[in-house]
């Protein structure tokens, strides 16, 4: 879109076509059933995917207009311009700016909605929120009636515009309206430009193509121009004015001198004069038409005057022709693509590309080494070859008059060794001759080659004898010292790999959680005796731990009561020096375990009753479960889990509301 306008622009719908498609689609792409017995996390999932579904179907179709309509600013300045004067730069941009900050008012409304939803408490809060957010962005939409409608017509109107390429080969003819450009551009393009006897015929900006020197060319007709001031000019006036500012064309300014177009020569000279600033580095032709009625040469002298002193001042060319006759059309068409290819080449030759590409070319000239001269070589053989000629019957026989007598293509079979150059002929069709490049490589073995092997053979033994190789002993000795390091290295990597992988096994192996092992206290003293230290202090301070922690187990469950089988009892534990305490650990650690899971031990019973606690009698007691049954009988009809089961069983089977069977299984009926 940088360079050219966009001519497959979706058409642009109405305000209220715009509401029509978008809800119409919400509803048929999203879900439609909810109902108050869901949960309301499912609920309110329900009515933010309606809202934000609904946003981004607004954000993509206006992300669409905004992005197929041409920004002008990226436009070549002559298609800025064009854009400019057909549609009103202002108006444009406005309209697009519109529908832009529409676009993000959507975007921020689906936002804070959907924020809300997130907080909605019921199925009707939710709901009255999604039907505000989507009545929010209708509102927004059906404020934008008019730049929708503005947007439509210059879309239609830019599909009809003709497609001008601003920087290829382009004649630029304008003129007076009615001195016959149109029909110019008729004989010499394959267009078909509506030609008429009176004023302003064209109305648009006219192309037309052909092909000369197997270049194309666009040819341009522009309306006709009058002379005034430009902020009197029209929409269709400026159009050529816009061509011939923006564009690098040849321009071809056409006048009637027959005076038949309602215009006078004199008329038509002040319009040149009035426009010639436009044709500023251009190269530039003024193209007489109708000379079937007037001929330059036949002007009265004072217009004939006009008309040099316009060609004498600019260095102008002068060209005649004339439609109807067809005289000097093609000429005309020549002399003008010549003069704009000259010009486009000189253009380019004084910028900095010519010089970039010369100087990366290298020409290379041989220069003459002696005063030998040299010329080229043909060998007799073809000097003397005549000519072929099919109808001379002793003409050389080639591969296709062979073909032709053997049977034709498909039938014949080309002899491909017939040609080799070979010692004898006989052995061109070997079964498995030795062949390079067609010729047997044992023709083309040296006769004394055997010598040459036998003389170097020789020469080595003289070397070997003289102590030519004697310091590659040395040179061995240091290799295989850097082969015996190289080797002690790899090994040692080897190693240090093998080493890391087995550090990485032991890192990864399973370790028990500390709170599940289990350890004695007679390993744990062994473990320290291996490591060095004494572990007496421990194993008495474990057995005196051990006895304090039995005495209180005893007390909590014989209760005060028990004193005399209590003193017993601790004389025998006092007088049992051996007391294993892993017992006692094991105890301990069962004692935790079922308090944590909840098992009530054994002197810890609740002292109330915590199913009558509050009632004041067994009467009340009775009443409290009669009423709570009967709460309770409502939500078992609807097989209720409790007050706070809100699931809703299916209203219908499925196979009575799943739509229409396809082609798939059947198991679920």
């Amino acid at each position: 879109m940088s360079g050219m306008i966009n001519k497959a622009i979706a058409p642009v719908p109405t305000a209220q076509e715009f509401l029509d498609v978008i809800l119409s689609k919400t509803q048929r792409k999203t879900p439609t059933v909810i109902r108050s017995g869901f949960k309301i996390s499912r609920i309110r999932a329900f009515y933010m995917r309606k809202v934000k579904f609904t946003q981004a179907s607004f954000e993509e179709r206006l992300d669409q207009i905004l992005s197929e309509f041409p920004v002008m600013d990226n436009l070549h300045p002559f298609l800025n311009s064009l854009l400019n004067v057909l549609y009103d730069k202002n108006h444009y941009k406005l309209a697009l700016g519109q529908i832009n900050t529409a676009r993000h008012l959507i975007v921020q409304v689906g936002k804070d909605y959907c924020r809300l939803i997130k907080f909605g408490d019921s199925l009707y809060r939710c709901k009255q929120l999604k039907k505000a957010a989507l009545g929010r962005m209708a509102t927004i939409m059906k404020r934008q009636k008019d730049p929708l409608a503005y947007l439509e017509q210059v879309r239609q109107h830019m599909s009809r515009l003709p497609s001008i390429d601003p920087t290829t080969r382009t004649l630029l003819i304008c003129g007076y309206p009615n001195v016959g450009k149109s029909s110019f551009v008729n004989k010499v393009t394959r267009a078909d430009v509506d030609v008429q006897p009176y004023a302003f015929t064209t109305k648009s900006l006219f192309v037309g193509h052909m092909d000369y020197k197997y270049l194309r060319w666009q040819v341009i007709d522009t309306p006709g121009v009058l002379d005034h001031p430009l902020e009197e000019m029209n929409t269709i006036e400026m159009q050529s004015i816009t061509a011939l500012a923006h564009l690098r064309a040849c321009v071809m300014y056409f006048m009637d001198l027959s005076e038949q177009c309602g215009f006078s020569v004199e008329a038509q000279c002040k319009l040149y004069q009035s426009i010639k600033p436009l044709f500023a580095n251009k190269p530039t032709f003024i193209v007489i038409n109708k000379i079937d009625i007037v001929r330059p040469e036949d002007l009265d002298p004072e217009r004939k005057a006009m008309l040099d002193a316009i060609l004498a001042e600019d260095k102008v060319e002068l060209l005649s022709l004339s439609c109807v006759s067809e005289e000097g059309v093609m000429d005309v068409r020549n002399s003008a693509c010549d003069a704009l290819l000259a010009h486009r080449i000189e253009s380019k030759e004084k910028t900095r590309r010519v010089e970039n590409i010369a100087n990366r070319v290298r020409v290379a000239v041989p220069v003459p080494r002696d005063g030998v001269e040299r010329k080229a070589f043909i060998p007799e053989a073809v000097k003397d070859r005549v000519v072929y000629d099919k109808a001379d019957p002793a003409r050389r026989r080639l591969e296709r008059d062979l073909e032709e007598e053997g049977g034709g293509a498909g039938v014949y079979s080309v002899d491909l060794k017939k040609n080799y150059l070979l010692k004898n002929d006989d052995w061109k069709y070997d079964t498995i001759p030795e062949i390079q490049d067609g010729k047997n490589v044992a023709d083309f073995i040296d006769p004394e080659i055997i010598a040459k092997l036998d003389e170097l053979e020789a020469e080595e033994e003289r070397l070997e004898a003289a102590g030519f190789y004697d310091s590659e002993s040395e040179v061995d000795s240091d290799e295989e010292a850097i082969r015996t390091a190289a080797g002690t290295i790899r090994d040692k990597k080897a190693m240090i790999r093998l080493k890391n992988s087995e550090k990485h096994k032991l890192q990864n192996r399973p370790i028990i959680p500390r709170k599940d092992q289990s350890r004695t206290l007679s390993e744990m003293t062994d473990k320290l005796r291996e490591a060095g230290y004494d572990a007496s202090t421990l194993e008495d301070r474990a057995t005196m731990l051990a006895k304090a922690r039995g005495l209180l187990d005893r007390k909590r469950r014989a209760g005060d009561d028990d004193e005399d089988e209590m003193d017993e009892d601790d004389e025998a534990f006092g007088s049992d020096d051996e007391m294993d305490v892993e017992d006692d650990q094991q105890a301990v650690k069962k004692r935790r375990t079922s308090s944590s899971t909840g098992v009530v031990a054994r002197g810890k019973l609740p002292r109330t009753n915590r199913a009558t606690a509050g009632l004041a009698s067994a009467e009340q007691e009775g009443k409290a479960k009669r009423l709570r049954q009967l709460a309770q009988r409502g939500p078992n009809m609807l097989a209720r889990a409790s007050e706070s089961d809100r699931h809703t069983p299916a209203s219908l089977p499925k196979h009575l509301f799943s739509g229409k069977r396809k082609g798939g299984k059947t198991q679920r009926r």
